[in-house]
């Protein structure tokens, strides 16, 4: 009886086949990219992991794009994992955005193409290391990474893994910004002499330990998970709450530099065709940081004297003209010749969405983003440096041929710093 029920089973599968053979087939439009829809094929599905105050406006960027579909959320935090899904549920009027508290079981993930990573700085070479590896594409905030031997490390990961990376940069992806650095980059402003970046101040700061207070429940807020490879300490509401200035810089040597720097000096390395970084630090004197690469070009810091264009102002100067440029969108030339007859499109502030499209679009063809991992390995390590000299109060050397500071044993301690276990790079 029951070879007979398997047998009539096979039959009436078999006849309820040839029935919806002969039926016609109805294919929704959004399978067909009809409509305007992208089809399944063409759409990017996307994971988070630590989104929080920018995070979630990076996000908004993300969600604007029509190939992308945003699946799930990775948080320390309860209710930041909450927020996120209940964004991305809205959207597209679902619940299906999953959520975690360990990053790595987002990772695991086969469907996911790629990531954005919006922790805080501490977690984001650390986390970038881990996606690459699990064969994720990403997209950083800055800083992207913690000291000297992170930059490198971050670089040498994405060219291993053919990772397509961005970091946070999006001041690459605006026309007047880009179009300054092309004026120095193509020599329209005669040989490059010096570069100005705006630090946000010129101290080196260590993150620090605040009194203890009772640990939360990890299910609401993770503190073990939120330290990740920092140095532990004893948890502190304020410490978990401004999670974006804690262990910037790796609690050795964090600050302004390498916070306004991870834009100002990117765009300044951008203008000098991405070269290797400066070779020579000088500490804070007159106002200004000296440094200076190979070829003898300056690369300045100063915090004052600036044309009113905004904030993150950059300046360019060669042997024949100058620019400044700042959020507002303006630029401002030493002559109106430099132009060349050409229309910059005045972007005010800094939206993140072109960058993040670029990005995108480089995750389907596998071609290098503007923030990619080189440029932000060399714009980094020029502001570790810069706070190394800080910290030391005197002039450091460094090698880019070995990737150390010559004859300087302090100096060098500082390119690094142990990670709390597990965590490895």
């Amino acid at each position: 009886m029951a070879a007979f029920r398997t047998q009539l089973g096979r039959r009436q599968l078999l006849k309820s086949g040839l029935a919806a053979a002969a039926a016609p087939m109805i294919i929704p439009s959004s399978a067909l990219g009809l409509d305007g829809a992208v089809p399944p094929s063409e759409r990017i599905v996307v994971g988070g992991i630590g989104i929080g105050r920018r995070g979630e406006y990076d996000l908004g960027c993300f969600l604007t794009q029509p190939d992308v579909v945003f699946a799930a959320i990775c948080d320390v935090k309860k209710g930041r994992r909450d927020a996120v899904k209940k964004m991305a549920d809205t959207k597209y009027g679902n619940l299906d955005c999953a959520q975690y508290s360990d990053f790595r079981e987002l990772l695991d993930r086969k469907d996911i193409d790629a990531v954005l990573i919006a922790t805080g700085p501490n977690w984001h070479g650390t986390a970038s290391m881990y996606s690459a590896k699990a064969g994720k594409d990403i997209y950083c905030e800055k800083p992207c990474t913690k000291n000297i031997s992170e930059s490198l490390i971050l670089r040498d990961t994405m060219r291993r893994c053919g990772t397509v990376f961005q970091a946070g940069t999006q001041r690459r992806n605006l026309p007047h910004f880009a179009f300054a650095c092309e004026l120095a980059r193509t020599g329209r402003l005669g040989k490059m002499k010096k570069v100005f970046a705006h630090p946000n101040g010129m101290q080196a700061l260590m993150s620090g330990w605040l009194p203890a207070e009772p640990l939360p429940n990890a299910a609401v807020d993770d503190w073990d998970r939120y330290l990740g490879p920092a140095a532990w300490r004893p948890f502190h509401a304020k410490t978990l709450q401004d999670g974006f200035n804690f262990e910037k810089g790796g609690g050795l040597v964090g600050g302004g530099v390498l916070e306004w720097g991870s834009h100002c000096v990117d765009l300044c390395q951008w203008a000098v065709n991405d070269c290797a970084p400066p070779v020579e630090y000088n500490p804070p004197k007159d106002g200004q940081i000296v440094t200076t690469y190979a070829d003898g070009v300056e690369l300045i810091f100063r915090e004052k004297d600036w044309i009113p264009l905004g904030s993150c102002p950059v300046r360019f100067e060669g042997e024949t003209g100058w620019v400044e440029a700042g959020d507002s969108g303006k630029l401002v030339l030493s002559s109106p010749s430099l132009l060349a007859g050409r229309t910059v499109e005045n972007i005010a502030g800094y939206p993140a969405t072109f960058h993040v499209r670029d990005f995108l679009d480089c995750v389907k063809t596998r071609g290098r983003p503007k923030g990619n991992a080189d440029a932000a390995c060399n714009a980094h390590i020029a502001c570790h440096a810069t706070n190394i000299a800080i910290a030391l109060d005197r002039t450091v050397k460094f090698d880019n041929d070995t990737n150390t500071f010559v004859g300087d044993v302090e100096a060098n301690r500082l390119r690094s710093e142990a990670l709390r276990e597990p965590w490895r790079l």
